[in-house]
């Protein structure tokens, strides 16, 4: 069985039964990671380009290596030595790449909707890898696989989002696929960083952290991005790790065996304590393993190969 769509854009456009195909895929290709050669001819002779246009360690990795272990080709592109610095758009470039027979197009980009609009110029599937503040669906697929790895279901559960709801993709597309499968979603942030209307996304909102993780099955930190500190969003990087940093005190107001995830990157100190980033509980460097299978698992899907 393949996606019966040629792109994912968006965790909103996948159904209950799509997501549960993609995870499901998944699993029987994280054996191919473990192997002594980690490699299947399942895309053999696809193309797959890495668009990049915001700076990217796991996702752009991520998405190279479940390329090559699927034996695809990969293109990595950077726009800095391209024709983007000689003006050329988006579209064009895309055009372009397209026209030396590219499959799959990944694209991370900085404004909202840029993989939207892409998808409706060119025949390749396209993923999107994250747009602005908007959405990163892949991440949110392979935060859900983990989760189930680790709890063995996802309805039921109270997982609880801290930190800068408001500037994050992981956030937003996290809430949707959440909410698809039946979790309890709780958000806690200060007034600043949490949207308006926050609650229509269908999230209990809290403002006290300890509040918030009080019967928490799973906690999902966000980074800080401290480049919006200058729009006056915090007081103070003290004040925001007095408050919201997840702590090992912190920690046990959640069930005792809660695990702990984060995207990436890091900031030790601010939103995680060391202490609770190297225990047993911290699940995040599962999520990045993760990472590979669920991308695999999607442009296998998407490449019509299933």
């Amino acid at each position: 069985m393949a996606l019966s769509r040629k792109d994912l854009l968006s965790i909103d456009d996948l159904s209950v039964e799509e997501i549960e195909l993609i995870l499901t895929t998944a699993e029987s290709l994280k054996e191919v990671s473990g192997r002594d050669i980690k490699k299947v001819p399942a895309l053999r002779g696809k193309t797959i380009v890495n668009l990049f246009f915001e700076p990217s360690t796991r996702t752009r990795t991520s998405f190279e290596l479940a390329a090559k272990r699927l034996s695809a080709d990969v293109i990595n592109f950077s726009p800095s030595t391209s024709s983007i610095v000689k003006g050329e758009t988006l579209i064009d470039t895309a055009r372009n790449i397209e026209s030396m027979q590219a499959d799959i197009i990944v694209l991370r980009h900085s404004s909202p909707g840029a993989a939207e609009h892409l998808a409706r110029f060119v025949q390749s599937s396209v993923i999107n890898a994250g747009d602005g503040w908007h959405e990163h669906p892949t991440q949110a697929l392979l935060d859900l696989y983990t989760i189930k790895e680790k709890k063995e279901k996802i309805e039921g559960l109270t997982i609880v989002i801290v930190g800068d709801i408001a500037h994050s993709r992981v956030a937003r597309s996290n809430i949707a696929i959440l909410n698809k499968l039946g979790a309890q979603v709780r958000v806690v942030a200060p007034p600043t960083m949490l949207p308006s209307c926050v609650e229509r996304l269908g999230v209990s909102v809290f403002y006290r952290f300890e509040d918030a993780l009080i019967g928490a099955d799973a906690i999902m930190m966000l980074r800080l991005q401290r480049e919006r500190l200058g729009q006056a969003l915090l007081p103070s990087l003290r004040e925001y790790a007095t408050l919201f940093c997840l702590t090992a005190a912190r920690l046990k107001l959640a069930k005792p065996e809660a695990i702990v995830m984060h995207p990436g990157p890091l900031n030790r100190g601010i939103e995680i304590s060391p202490e609770v980033a190297d225990s047993s509980a911290a699940v995040i460097l599962d999520q990045v393993t993760n990472g590979v299978s669920v991308r695999m698992a999607l442009m296998y899907l998407l490449s019509g190969s299933a």
